[in-house]
C-alpha cells in the first residue's frame, strides 16, 4: 500500500505497529470445547434449570384446606430441595439429549 503523503508511511508503519499490538493483546477465542468444558457446561445447565424448578415450585407453594369433622384442615405441601442427585440425574438427561441416545 502506498501512502502519497509527506509523513503518511511514518503514519502508516506506527498504525500497523499498534494494530499488531492490540492484536497480541486480545485474548484468543476458540470455538471447540474439549470434554471436560463440555460435561462442565451441561452441569451448569442442569444445576440451573434443578434450581429454577424448585424456585417455581416454592412460588407455587401448595395449601390445601378441608374439612374433617367439622373442623378445617390446612396441609401445607413444600417442595424438596434439590441435592446433587437431582441435579446429577437432570444432567444425565441433558447429556442423553445431546448425544442423541439414551445413556443406559
Amino acid at each position: 500500500m502506498s501512502v502519497d503523503t509527506k509523513y503518511g508511511e511514518a503514519i502508516f508503519k506506527q498504525t500497523q505497529e499498534v494494530a499488531e499490538m492490540f492484536k497480541s493483546a486480545m485474548p484468543k477465542i476458540t470455538t471447540n470445547k474439549n470434554g471436560y468444558e463440555i460435561r462442565t457446561k451441561v452441569l451448569e445447565m442442569a444445576q440451573s434449570n434443578v434450581w429454577n424448578d424448585y424456585h417455581a415450585k416454592f412460588a407455587g407453594w401448595s395449601t390445601l384446606i378441608t374439612q374433617e369433622d367439622k373442623e378445617v384442615v390446612t396441609k401445607v405441601e413444600m417442595p424438596d430441595v434439590p441435592g446433587v442427585e437431582a441435579v446429577l440425574d437432570a444432567a444425565d438427561k441433558f447429556y442423553e439429549f445431546v448425544n442423541g441416545k439414551p445413556n443406559k
